[in-house]
């Protein structure tokens, strides 16, 4: 786990000084959730009803990170018959029965808890839509989440900065006080556009200012930064 690069105060000459983190972002799929299984249910399912193959390996990859309607079009190609049929075919839909698929990740809930109890705020940045009250209510995260942004909140979802920039306006922060915590290149580059600090969960693959395997790291991460101010 690399440390969170340090972020220099206006005051700051030339020691290592870091600012406060007031702000941890997560994205959900990957992060708050294994999702792979859950996913490939859904969409896989939905390719049969729509008469195509099941998903290949790249689209599995896309649909974990993109909202539903991209995703349709995506695995679509440019069938238009197929990418409306398919459209036609999600409102039948039941979202509820592929929730009992996902997995929450480990040490979540005490990670979390502990964040509110230094003052963090805790917010869910994701690109799902209407599955995500229900996953809220299904695994009792109300009351662990400050806010929720999903892609019904913005008109432009991840990677667009849009979501990263409601959370900072919402609770008045400066974008150093903001980690990202993220699995995917569109949570890195919705992170990097809107200038705060992107954690990769998961992946060395993606550009970030640490990678964590485990969420109780977060929390070393914003201690480590509180103590070093």
């Amino acid at each position: 786990m690399r440390s969170l690069q340090p972020r220099r105060t206006q005051n700051d000459k030339g020691s290592e000084a870091r600012v406060k983190i007031r702000c941890v972002i997560y994205d959900c799929d990957g992060v708050l959730f294994d999702s792979i299984e859950a996913n490939e249910k859904l969409y896989n399912d939905l390719a049969a009803s729509a008469g195509r193959p099941p998903l290949t390996r790249e689209e599995l990859a896309y649909v974990h990170c993109h909202t539903v309607f991209e995703s349709v079009r995506f695995m679509s190609g440019n069938n238009n018959g197929l990418e409306e049929k398919a459209l036609a075919l999600l409102k039948q839909v039941d979202f509820k029965k592929y929730i009992d698929f996902l997995k929450m990740e480990p040490y979540l809930i005490e990670t979390l808890t502990l964040l509110k109890e230094k003052g963090i705020w805790r917010v869910v940045n994701t690109n799902r839509t209407t599955t995500m009250p229900h996953i809220m209510e299904r695994f009792g995260l109300r009351p662990y989440f400050d806010m929720v942004v999903t892609a019904l909140d913005v008109k432009n979802p991840k990677p667009h900065r849009e979501s990263v920039d409601k959370i900072v306006d919402a609770f008045k922060l400066d974008r150093k006080e903001v980690v990202f915590v993220g699995d995917s290149e569109v949570d890195q580059q919705a992170a990097e556009s809107a200038g705060v600090q992107f954690v990769a969960y998961k992946d060395r693959n993606l550009n970030s200012a640490a990678v964590i395997d485990d969420h109780r790291d977060v929390l070393k991460l914003v201690l480590n930064n509180h103590a070093t101010q």
